[in-house]
């Protein structure tokens, strides 16, 4: 892992930024906590990468709120294949 923010997937759309912040307190410093409105997903920045490991290895695949969330780090939208179009060959 090479940063210190993270994805939070499948978590119930009634859950907050503050029941978020909450369960990943006791793992350490939570800077930032931004949910995607009605999308169930959202992204947890913890103070230091080695919290947001621990938070990872801990969290993921565990049950809150009525779901099973999915905690993963974060990828920048550079890393992320922006759809649509496969790219062209050139011959």
């Amino acid at each position: 892992m090479q940063g210190s923010r993270l994805f939070v997937g499948n978590f119930n759309y009634s859950v907050g930024k503050e029941q978020l912040k909450e369960l990943f307190s006791p793992f350490g410093e939570v800077l930032d906590v931004k949910i995607i409105e009605n999308k169930g997903f959202g992204f947890v920045e913890m103070s230091t990468q080695v919290e947001a490991e621990k938070a990872k290895k801990e969290l993921n695949n565990t049950y809150f709120f009525g779901r099973n969330i999915s905690v993963d780090e974060a990828r920048s939208a550079k890393s992320q294949h922006r759809g649509g179009k496969r790219p062209q060959r050139r011959y």
